[in-house]
């Protein structure tokens, strides 16, 4: 039961503070496509998604103007297509993502997800073909985005596939030079990934899931800020950060009504199961909607100063509770993203130098994801990319969490020059590398980290 004056409050929030339904993601299995024809396998693809989100876009458009919640984004996840296409060649994986580009303009979807791969115990010769085309797979295709799960609590890290992905990543960039290696957005390398997230680039449909599921992502950046802003200001004497956090967790909750409300009338509508509610605070780059912005509001003035980690972490977790609380099918990430370039605070404490690529690997310890949408020196090498990778995954393998990285290395730029994405990727400055190049042999010795004594909970 709703009660009035939650109704109140929620229709001030879209009013006032913007709020959206951020992503609608519907998830497809594909595993009864599999085909070693390549023709087969593609024509199988694009008629299941067809079946399922033919009327997606339509159904949202109906829900979005029944309620009056804006829905920002529709979105496609599919199973991992290495283990779809784990038959074809390498020209068979480009056909394939080049199938499902052009179904996701059909049916008026933003993104596609799911050409990736698990690896974090070993790779298949499917899993090495996928990685491998994964440079012109970014740069060919408008929609389709791509993950790599290299590392598990349970399973380790896998250093062979991180090592080959900075090569990936050096390569996608200097393909996409043109866009500041904008390919590289496009993909997301994963420790410990959930395998109902309705954020792209990450998100695929995993093993158990039913054939065809609805998740929703609803971001709430500004309503946060607002909150937290509001208790600030019209407190008697200063909140405790006990206060805030209590604000944080009102908040969340109520957002998490409205997106588990949308998300079952979509699924309802559509005929197919309703997933979950990612109540992750996703930034873009317009003023307003930053979870930087938040931090400023609770008293981190300056982005990157000692006290960011705390803070970020009081964030994360009353978001996580507040969720929770609100509803039973909360899931994917559900926290806060620290992207650097969709967040215009975030963004700027980068180019005025107060928030570091040390800092933000210290941060991504206590948030949902990890060095996100990061650029550095186009000239970095292949080895020191893959070492920034494994020093990230290392930190969600050992801490039980999901951490990730999107770093884009900018062709022909250097440290403190200006990257340019455009869109909801938004821009940033180039951040330094400290002792680029002191890992190489490390990286270089291949193989799998252990998983961690931890991991032995039987």
């Amino acid at each position: 039961m709703y009660r009035t004056e939650d109704v109140l409050e929620t229709l001030r929030m879209v009013r006032q503070y913007k709020l959206d339904v951020r992503t609608v993601t519907m998830g497809v299995d594909l595993h009864e496509c599999a085909s070693p024809d390549i023709d087969i396998l593609c024509n199988r693809i694009r008629e299941r998604l067809l079946k399922y989100a033919g009327r997606l876009r339509a159904v949202c458009l109906e829900v979005e103007a029944r309620y009056g919640i804006p829905i920002v984004n529709r979105r496609l996840a599919t199973s991992p297509i290495a283990s779809i296409a784990a038959a074809q060649t390498a020209e068979g994986y480009v056909a394939v993502a080049r199938t499902l580009d052009r179904v996701a303009e059909q049916v008026g979807v933003d993104l596609v997800g799911g050409f990736s791969a698990l690896v974090q115990k070993g790779w298949t010769e499917g899993d090495r073909t996928l990685i491998s085309v994964l440079p012109e797979v970014l740069s060919t295709t408008t929609r389709v985005c791509a993950s790599v799960n290299v590392g598990t609590t349970a399973a380790g890290i896998n250093m062979d596939a991180i090592q080959a992905l900075g090569h990936v990543l050096k390569s996608t960039a200097e393909k996409t030079r043109a866009h500041d290696g904008f390919g590289c957005a496009k993909i997301v390398i994963f420790a410990n990934a959930p395998s109902d997230n309705p954020f792209m680039a990450g998100a695929f449909h995993g093993a158990g899931e039913p054939d065809c599921v609805i998740n929703i992502g609803v971001s709430g950046p500004g309503v946060v800020k607002a909150a937290v802003e509001d208790l600030v200001s019209n407190s008697a004497v200063s909140p405790t950060l006990g206060e805030i956090a209590e604000e944080i967790k009102s908040t969340a909750f109520r957002v998490t009504r409205v997106g588990e409300l949308i998300g079952r009338e979509v699924a309802s509508r559509l005929g197919v199961a309703f997933g979950i509610v990612d109540l992750s605070l996703a930034p873009t780059p317009q003023v307003g909607d930053s979870v930087g912005e938040i931090l400023q509001a609770m008293g981190v003035k300056r982005l990157g100063a000692p006290g960011s980690t705390a803070a970020l972490a009081l964030l994360n977790d009353a978001v996580k509770k507040g969720g929770s609380f609100a509803s039973s099918s909360v899931g994917g990430l559900s926290g806060a993203f620290v992207a650097v370039s969709e967040d215009s605070a975030l963004a700027e404490a980068v180019e005025r130098g107060d928030l570091t690529l040390a800092k933000l690997e210290a941060m991504t310890a206590v948030c949902s994801v990890g060095l996100d949408m990061i650029a550095v020196p186009g000239d970095t090498d292949a080895e020191t990319l893959s070492a920034l990778i494994a020093d990230e995954v290392a930190i969600g393998v050992i801490n039980h969490k999901t951490t990730a990285v999107r770093v884009i290395p900018v062709p022909g730029k250097k440290a403190g020059e200006r990257a340019v994405f455009g869109g909801l990727f938004g821009e940033t400055a180039i951040l330094p590398i400290h002792a680029a190049g002191g890992s190489t042999e490390f990286v270089r010795h291949g193989g799998r980290i252990p998983a961690p004594l931890s991991s032995l909970k039987n």
